[in-house]
């Protein structure tokens, strides 16, 4: 499996999860449609690429419930444990995770600002993100034969 990292910037913070590679273009895809913050990103995606909004909104919850403001020993412990790949979802809010944020994973690392409009390709070695494109439809289980097509507007900057 191709897994990237994924790291959201919104007026809220910092997210940062492991997604499958296929899940970029239904990103990039939500991103075209100018979300604010990251549970519209997530709501967005959610119709090119379902059970992804679940997944990182569950695992915001536990990291919540595990990590209380000013201690986070949960998380730093799980970054020590688990391997990159298997790393729970984490919001930044240290010098510890904000380092996680941006180390990639299996195919690399993608930074979505959605305050600056910015996509950053900090390494992606799984498929180049474009400012237009077309993927399948990941319905929970697999890639189906429905086709999306996405064109980020002018005011979204890729880099690089």
């Amino acid at each position: 499996m191709d897994l990237v990292r994924c790291t959201v910037v919104d007026d809220r913070g910092t997210v940062s999860f492991v997604a499958d590679g296929d899940a970029l273009p239904a990103l990039v895809a939500a991103c075209a449609q100018n979300p604010a913050a990251l549970d519209q990103l997530l709501d967005l995606t959610d119709g090119f690429y379902h059970h992804l909004r679940e997944r990182v909104l569950n695992g915001l919850a536990v990291f919540d419930e595990l990590n209380a403001p000013g201690n986070y020993e949960t998380i730093h412990r799980a970054f020590a444990y688990c391997a990159p790949h298997e790393q729970p979802v984490f919001r930044v809010v240290d010098d510890v995770t904000r380092e996680m944020s941006k180390q990639p994973v299996k195919a690399g690392v993608v930074i979505f600002n959605l305050r600056a409009k910015r996509i950053v390709q900090i390494q992606n070695s799984y498929r180049e993100i474009r400012r237009s494109g077309r993927a399948r439809v990941f319905d929970g289980h697999a890639l189906t034969n429905s086709v999306y097509s996405y064109r980020l507007p002018r005011e979204w900057t890729l880099v690089p």
